[in-house]
């Protein structure tokens, strides 16, 4: 596939088959996601690869957490929430390493680990997988931030849930960029 057809290919889709990917179809979509531009090559993101058990454990942890922020919940909203991680059958967690020297400015690190994330789903789309990005309230969480080892000082902007389409995917057309240009000539 073609990185055109892969761009426009690309949607967000959230129900995905729950077989196990192999590591080197993983390892692929890796390698995608630093092939992305950023100032400076200081490679400022950071992944965590979650599949397996691993992926009940995080669910785990994201019951817990809400839990102990909404102690009156209902025990079936804490179950829901547990069982979020298993619409996939990988997440990969990405975060952006805060800059260390003066001159480089967080909103480009910010901006090439998003770089990061679309290669990775665009790479899922050539490769015939699928997939949505995903942040909410866990992305913002100190405690999730230190389940995965991330410092408190680095910035979580993502959960990327992959897996192959449960689903034909129907590709709806998307607004055009017609009414977002200036042309100056």
């Amino acid at each position: 596939m073609d990185v055109i057809t892969a761009i426009h290919s690309r949607h967000s889709i959230g129900k995905l088959r729950p077989e196990k990917l192999p590591r080197e179809l993983i390892e692929k979509l890796l390698s995608a996601a630093v092939q992305a531009p950023n100032h400076y090559k200081v490679r400022p993101w950071s992944f965590v690869v979650v599949t397996g058990k691993g992926l009940e454990k995080f669910g785990d942890h994201l019951a817990k957490s809400f839990q102990t922020k909404f102690p009156d919940a209902p025990l079936e909203t804490i179950e829901k929430v547990s069982r979020k991680p298993l619409r996939a059958p990988l997440i990969i967690v990405v975060a952006v390493n805060t800059p260390t020297e003066g001159k480089i400015d967080l909103v480009e690190n910010i901006s090439a680990a998003a770089a990061a994330c679309q290669n990775i789903l665009l790479a899922a789309v050539a490769l015939g997988l699928a997939g949505i990005w995903r942040t909410g309230d866990a992305a913002r969480d100190p405690e999730t931030k230190r389940y995965f080892g991330f410092s408190p000082d680095q910035h979580l902007i993502g959960f990327l849930y992959i897996g192959y389409p449960d689903h034909e995917i129907d590709f709806p057309e998307r607004p055009s960029f017609e009414d977002r240009v200036v042309w100056m000539e």
